[in-house]
C-alpha cells in the first residue's frame, strides 16, 4: 500500500493535459494542479489526438463528442478525470461511457481535486495490473492448450505414451532454450502441414 509521500510524488510526476474552457473554473484547475508541482498543459476543444507523454486528462465531458474522446484516450490509456457542471443524464452517461477514474463537479474549488486526481491515478494504475495478470493468465492457458495440443499429436505421430510425449516436448524445449509453447506450435504446425498434403500422421505399429 502506497503511503502519503509516495502519493504526492506520484501527483508531482504525473504529466497532465486539462481539456476545459479558459474561464474561472479552468484557471482554478490548472493553477491548483501547477502548485502541486506537475507538469500541466491546457487545450480547448479536445484535440485529434492527445500528446504522447500525456498520462492523466482532466475532461470537461460538456460540449464533447464522447466517441472521438473514447478513441484517443483509450489509444493512449490515460487516466481520466471527468468534469461535470451539472449531474444530468447525459453526463452521467458521458461519465460512464468513458470510464472516468474520478469526478469534478463545477464550480471548481481546489478543495477536493487533490483527492480525485489521486483517486484516479490509483484506479488507473490498479486497472492496469489488473490487465496485466489477465493477459499472463490467458498467455498461460494458451500455452497450456498448445502444449496438450502437441502432446496428442507426438503420441499419435510416434506412438508415445502422454508422459513420454510430454518429457519429449520438454527436452526439446530446455535444448533449444526456448518456451515449450514455441515447441509445441512446430509440432502442431508440422502436422497439420501433413493432413493438408494427405499423408499419413499415425505411428506405424511394428509386426
Amino acid at each position: 500500500m502506497a503511503g502519503p509521500s509516495r502519493i504526492v510524488q506520484d501527483l508531482r510526476r504525473a504529466r497532465v493535459l486539462v481539456v476545459h474552457p479558459r474561464d474561472e473554473d479552468g484557471d482554478v484547475l490548472i493553477a491548483h494542479l501547477k502548485r502541486l508541482g506537475c507538469e500541466v498543459r491546457a487545450t480547448w476543444p479536445l484535440p485529434p489526438a492527445l500528446p504522447p507523454d500525456v498520462d492523466t486528462v482532466f475532461l470537461h465531458v460538456e460540449d464533447v463528442h464522447v466517441e472521438h474522446a473514447l478513441q484517443i484516450i483509450d489509444l493512449q490509456q490515460t487516466a481520466i478525470i471527468a468534469i461535470v457542471t451539472y449531474e444530468s443524464p447525459t453526463a452521467l452517461q458521458a461519465i460512464i461511457d468513458l470510464n472516468a477514474h474520478g469526478v469534478i463537479s463545477k464550480p471548481l474549488r481546489p478543495l477536493g481535486i487533490l483527492t480525485q486526481f489521486a483517486l484516479a491515478r490509483y484506479r488507473h494504475s490498479y486497472e492496469k495490473r489488473l490487465a496485466g495478470k489477465v493477459q499472463k493468465l490467458e498467455e498461460t492457458l494458451k500455452s497450456r492448450r498448445l502444449v496438450e495440443k502437441a502432446v496428442s499429436a507426438l503420441r499419435v505421430m510416434n506412438g508415445l505414451d502422454e508422459e513420454a510425449a510430454y518429457k519429449l516436448l520438454r527436452d526439446q524445449a530446455t535444448s533449444k532454450r526456448v518456451p515449450m509453447a514455441t515447441i509445441a506450435e512446430s509440432i502442431i504446425a508440422a502436422q497439420d502441414t501433413m493432413k493438408s498434403l494427405g499423408l499419413s500422421i499415425s505411428a506405424k505399429t511394428q509386426p
